[in-house]
């Protein structure tokens, strides 16, 4: 069961839950490529010896480093989870250490969102909601920024 899920109240409904975007996966995948396209070279360029087993070894160490990068993005989306609720807004990071966070909407202010060129191109920002007397962390790299913060304001 989720998070969000098991702390809703009675008649309180999820209106609208996101996720952190699948850009997190981006330096992972990157390496991954680096990783491939060293290892190509190599086996092209018909290397033998020293030169071609150190080619080998890095192409081995980035990919081991993809590999944890790419696992660390998972982990990182899969124990994150953001809802608006028709009561407030649900922000809950971590799997065994919890962080969460839970501002009742009639305490908001303001929702800002802060969108980069690559994030209007694929749909993710940086959310930070000011409330009375409190302001929420940044919420980093959400998905659909914008229907998140309509919908926080449209309540």
């Amino acid at each position: 069961m989720s998070y969000v899920k098991s702390v809703l109240q009675p008649g309180e409904n999820v209106r609208f839950s996101t996720d952190i975007h699948w850009m997190v996966y981006l330096p992972g995948l990157l390496l991954l490529v680096l990783a491939v396209a060293v290892y190509v070279v190599q086996r092209s360029l018909g290397m033998t010896g020293a030169g071609a087993t150190f080619l080998q070894v890095l192409a081995a160490i980035m990919l081991a480093g993809a590999a944890i990068l790419l696992f660390i993005g998972w982990f990182k989306r899969w124990t994150t989870e953001v809802a608006v609720t028709d009561k407030r807004i649900i922000y809950k990071r971590g799997f065994i250490s919890r962080y969460t966070i839970e501002m009742h909407l009639d305490k908001v202010e303001s929702v800002d969102v802060d969108q980069t060129i690559l994030g209007r191109v694929f749909g993710y920002g940086d959310i930070l909601v000011h409330g009375t007397g409190a302001t929420l962390e940044p919420l980093r790299n959400i998905e659909s920024p914008i229907e998140l913060r309509n919908h926080v304001t449209a309540a």
